[in-house]
């Protein structure tokens, strides 16, 4: 199954942003910060990863129930759902 790029655009952007965080994260590790600052900055990256993985899987659902091309079934789907859980 291929995702519509339009749609994955603000998944791509929502990954980005993630990526920029967990820099910062190795950044607050290497100087030492604050445990609480670090934990809360992983907490964030770590909602933004769900957050991105939620998206490509309600476009998947999306195309899925639309298209009907039988690439991914019922089970597939729960899969996928059940490994962000």
């Amino acid at each position: 199954m291929q995702l519509d790029s339009n749609e994955l655009a603000p998944v791509i952007n929502r990954l980005k942003r993630a990526q920029g965080q967990l820099a910062a994260v190795t950044r607050m590790l290497e100087e030492g910060r604050d445990c609480k600052d670090i934990v809360t900055q992983l907490a964030a990256v770590s909602k933004a990863l769900d957050k991105a993985g939620f998206a490509v899987i309600a476009a998947g659902l999306e195309q899925c129930l639309l298209n009907e091309d039988g690439s991914m079934d019922k089970k597939d789907l729960e899969k996928l759902f059940l490994s962000l859980a």
